[in-house]
C-alpha cells in the first residue's frame, strides 16, 4: 500500500521519522533509548494505531541515537531489526566497549548543550539484527526504499531512499548546525565519507531528512560547497587530543625559544 506520510519526531537529542502507511509503520532509525516511550506514545495517541503496527526499526550505525532503543522497539512490539551487514561488532574487543562508554556520555554532552533532562542513554554495544541488508537492496517489506550504504562516520553507516518522493534519509552524514552544514563528528573514513556525500548527490533528491537537524532540499551548489569542505583527515577522540598536545608541544617549544631569546638580549645588554 501507499506510503501516507513521513512524519519526523523531536527526539532526545535526534530528530527521528516514521514512514506511516495505513496497515504497516517503519521507525527509519533506531533513536535512544529515551525516546522509545515517546514513538510508541505517538502511534497509540496521535496516529491511533496498535504499537504492533510498528514493523520494521532500521538501525543506520550504532551510536546510542540511532540503536539505541531498538532492542527496547523489537521487545515491545515485534518489529523486525534491519541493519547493515557486518560480521563484526561495532563495538567489538575492549577498544569497542571503550568506545561505547564514551559515545554514551557523549550523548549526556549533546543532552546537556541543548539543555534535555538527564535520562538513561545506556544501551547494549551489541546488536543482533533480523535482518542484514546491503547497498542497493530495498528493505524488506518497504520496497519503496531502496538501502543506500554511505560510510565514512562509521564503516556501517546506510542511508534510506524513498524512490517515489525521492526524499532520503542520511542519519549522520549530514548535519545542519544553525544556519550552515557540517560532517559529523567523528569521522573515522574520510575517504569513504567524501564518497558518500557523492552517492547521495548523485540522486539529486527532493529533501533530504536529517538525524541533527531536520528534513531540507539541497541545492546542487550547496553539495557542492559542502564536499569541498569535508574533512580530509580522520576526526575521532583520539585524533583530537592528539591534535591537541601536537599543538600544546608546539606552543611550548615557540614560548621556550621566546625565553631562550630573551634571556640572550639581556645577557648581552648587562656585558
Amino acid at each position: 500500500m501507499s506510503l501516507c506520510e513521513i512524519v519526523r519526531l523531536e527526539g532526545y537529542i535526534q530528530s527521528s521519522y516514521l514512514a506511516v502507511y495505513p496497515d504497516k509503520i517503519m521507525l527509519l532509525d533506531g533513536c535512544c533509548r529515551a525516546d522509545v516511550p515517546m514513538v510508541l506514545d505517538y502511534i497509540k495517541t496521535t496516529l491511533k494505531r496498535p504499537i504492533t503496527d510498528l514493523k520494521v526499526v532500521v538501525v543506520t550505525h550504532m551510536h546510542p541515537d540511532h540503536a539505541g532503543g531498538a532492542n527496547k522497539f523489537r521487545e515491545e512490539t515485534g518489529c523486525l531489526i534491519v541493519s547493515a551487514d557486518k560480521k563484526k561488532q561495532w563495538y567489538s574487543g575492549i577498544g569497542g566497549h571503550t568506545m561505547h562508554f564514551v559515545d554514551i556520555h557523549l550523548g549526556y554532552y549533546v543532552a546537556r548543550r541543548q539543555g534535555r533532562p538527564l535520562k538513561n542513554l545506556y544501551y547494549s554495544a551489541s546488536l543482533k539484527p533480523d535482518i542484514t541488508v546491503t547497498d542497493g537492496e530495498l528493505v524488506p517489506h518497504f520496497d519503496e526504499w531502496q538501502v543506500l550504504e554511505t560510510p565514512g562516520h562509521t564503516d556501517r553507516d546506510l542511508s534510506l531512499f524513498h524512490l517515489p518522493s525521492r526524499e532520503v534519509y542520511t542519519a549522520d552524514l549530514i548535519i545542519k548546525l544553525r544556519h550552515k552544514f557540517v560532517a559529523p563528528f567523528p569521522v573515522y573514513y574520510p575517504k569513504d565519507y567524501v564518497q558518500s556525500l557523492k552517492k547521495i548527490r548523485a540522486l539529486q533528491p527532493s529533501m533530504v531528512m536529517m538525524a541533527h537537524g531536520r528534513e531540507l532540499a539541497m541545492s546542487e551548489a550547496e553539495f557542492d560547497e559542502f564536499i569541498a569542505h569535508a574533512p580530509k583527515h580522520p576526526r575521532t577522540i583520539k585524533d583530537t587530543i592528539r591534535h591537541k598536545l601536537l599543538w600544546r608541544k608546539r606552543d611550548n617549544f615557540r614560548l621556550f625559544k621566546r625565553k631562550y631569546s630573551q634571556s640572550k638580549i639581556e645577557k648581552v645588554q648587562c656585558f
